[in-house]
């Protein structure tokens, strides 16, 4: 991930656990390739705050990178030769199967694709969050932009309207949900008898209105709005509880208590998550 700008110069990689969680294996074995990559040079560890990218190549020099790749042959050629090939078979195998490989070309750019920009970076935060993976986001209006990226993470309502004959780009359907921990935590307020809703494009307002409704089955009312400037909608003052956008936290975080206010966030189907570790990860 860090050889395909995922994870970019500067950025902290997610915690031991965190990774082991999302790979399924042992935080101790991240560790350890957290160490082996700082001792190549890719990362540096910074008291509290954990592993930075330092760079994205290697700082290994040509005769170590020759030392590896020799030792990783050395361990292949005296397994073939356990199965009783002799000098002229390897050669030959060898040959075969380097004709054979086709050299893959890695990810290098993603993005998130949205109802709008401000949906899509719902969607992008929930991918990063979740597995990982850095995307950039567009709106669904915006598909000559999408042509620049490697790889399209698209709901599945925007599939099939993103497909084209360009068979080098990945496109990869994204099943997600509103955090049930959130929804929750608006369901356990009994005594709400309204909600407000803010976001940064007001042409967010109605997806993400009927996805709240759908999800919440709320029997009050919620009114929606979206910034203006440096302002919020005047319904928010009296409002008992504001949801919010990412896009719209800087205002709303800046001028609400942290009681009566909740940020929107996306929860991943497991499968798709599992489908962007597949795809981008394994390269």
């Amino acid at each position: 991930m860090i050889a395909t700008k995922q994870f970019q110069v500067g950025d902290v990689l997610p915690s031991t656990r965190e990774l082991g969680k999302q790979l399924e294996t042992s935080f101790h074995t991240v560790r350890k390739a957290y160490h082996q990559l700082a001792e190549e040079g890719l990362l540096r560890s910074e008291r509290g705050r954990g592993f930075v990218v330092n760079r994205q190549t290697t700082s290994l020099d040509k005769s170590e990178r020759l030392d590896k790749g020799a030792q990783l042959i050395r361990d292949v050629l005296e397994e073939l030769v356990g199965y009783g090939l002799d000098e002229d078979e390897v050669e030959t195998l060898f040959q075969e199967q380097l004709n054979f490989v086709e050299w893959p070309e890695r990810v290098q750019s993603c993005a998130s694709v949205g109802h709008t920009r401000e949906h899509g970076r719902m969607i992008a935060d929930a991918i990063r969050e979740q597995v990982g993976v850095k995307s950039k986001y567009l709106a669904a209006s915006e598909r000559s932009k999408s042509v620049g990226f490697d790889a399209l993470f698209l709901p599945i309502n925007y599939y099939n309207k993103f497909r084209s004959g360009d068979e080098s780009q990945i496109l990869l359907p994204v099943l997600y949900t509103l955090d049930p921990e959130l929804l929750l935590t608006v369901i356990e307020r009994a005594e709400l008898d309204t909600l407000a809703l803010v976001t940064s494009e007001e042409s967010s307002i109605p997806h993400l209105l009927e996805e709240l409704k759908l999800s919440l089955k709320f029997q009050g009312s919620i009114m929606a709005g979206s910034i203006y400037g440096k302002s919020l909608p005047l319904f928010v003052r009296e409002s008992e509880l504001v949801l919010y956008t990412p896009d719209s936290a800087a205002l709303v975080e800046k001028q609400l208590p942290e009681s009566r206010r909740l940020k929107l966030r996306y929860q991943l189907n497991p499968y798709s998550a599992d489908l962007i570790r597949a795809e981008l990860w394994d390269q």
